[in-house]
């Protein structure tokens, strides 16, 4: 069985603000190869501004090509660039819409619009190609 090594008594893990401007510029990259990328978000700790050590990245990609199952979406975009690991809801403005505006009585749908309203911030917007720098409404 592998066993990593350590050369260092102590582990290092990326400064929030140096994954939110990695998140950054990775969307503005990703923007020139995808037409239909509207925003990107961070939310979960990224969102809160709580995260730490061992914390992974929760994004929010606004796609206006999105289509397919979840996982096949996912697949397009190269996550693997990002300094951490990540979980990513690829959505559609329309299906960001109805998942913000989901009844109580989808219990599930409903904690998810919560937590994306409490902790969702938007770190790059289409805008920002076209002129605005508006990267913090929701």
């Amino acid at each position: 069985m592998p066993v990593r090594l350590l050369t260092q008594s102590r582990l290092r893990w990326p400064e929030p603000q140096k994954v939110l401007a990695a998140v950054h510029a990775w969307a503005a990259e990703q923007a020139l190869r995808n037409d239909g990328l509207r925003k990107v978000g961070v939310f979960g700790s990224y969102g809160r501004g709580d995260a730490g050590v061992g914390s992974d990245l929760d994004l929010v990609l606004i796609d206006a090509n999105a289509s397919g199952p979840p996982r096949q979406r996912y697949r397009r975009w190269p996550f693997e660039q990002l300094p951490l690991s990540c979980d990513a809801l690829v959505l559609t403005e329309q299906e960001w819409d109805e998942l913000l505006a989901s009844p109580a009585t989808d219990c599930a749908a409903h904690a998810m619009a919560n937590a994306l309203h409490r902790d969702c911030r938007w770190v790059w917007c289409r805008a920002e190609v076209e002129g605005s720098t508006n990267t913090d409404d929701t």
